[in-house]
């Protein structure tokens, strides 16, 4: 999280700074205690909540609770008060910014998997995320029903088309 903290921190063209913070039971713990008593907690708090886990189906304790909390740094707002744009703007930066954290702590590029990323971007943040994209070196699959916001890519990707459950390359 740190690591992932610093890069989206730092940005990338137009897409805005971020912070990132994790905000749940066990953060507020470590904020408080050392990490081994933070695991003694843990234990006895699933210890407890066990019948109630057991009806439920579920644990009502434990990071998958936590909730990740993202500052627009440009604006000083919390995402939730950004507007739709700048939310998908801050999402395809952190995106974007742990990729770069996984070649870089990882020397293994992900495979991003992007739908309709592109649809409500303006042309300087879809050129920009292309440019990274094939800066990063890493395979992503990007769907959209426009083909035209694709067209920069032009020879530099390819192009496949759906239709009737029938994948097939398409040239461009």
């Amino acid at each position: 999280m740190e690591r992932l903290g610093q890069a989206v921190a730092r940005g990338v063209g137009p897409f805005p700074q971020a912070a990132l913070a994790l905000e749940g039971a066990i953060e507020s713990w470590l904020a408080e205690m050392p990490a081994l008593a933070v695991e003694d907690r843990f234990r006895d708090q699933l210890a407890a909540d066990r019948p109630r886990d057991a009806e439920s189906g579920g644990a009502q304790c434990g990071t998958h609770r936590s909730d990740l909390d993202v500052t627009h740094l440009g604006r000083g707002l919390p995402a939730a008060q950004c507007s739709t744009g700048e939310q998908k703007a801050l999402l395809i930066s952190i995106v974007l910014a742990e990729a770069r954290v996984q070649i870089e702590s990882r020397g293994v590029a992900p495979v991003l998997l992007l739908d309709e990323v592109v649809a409500h971007l303006d042309a300087a943040r879809r050129t920009a995320l292309f440019e990274e994209i094939l800066a990063l070196d890493l395979q992503a699959w990007l769907t959209g029903t426009e083909t035209g916001l694709f067209a920069e890519l032009g020879g530099r990707a390819q192009f496949f088309g759906v239709r009737d459950a029938v994948i097939t390359p398409v040239r461009h």
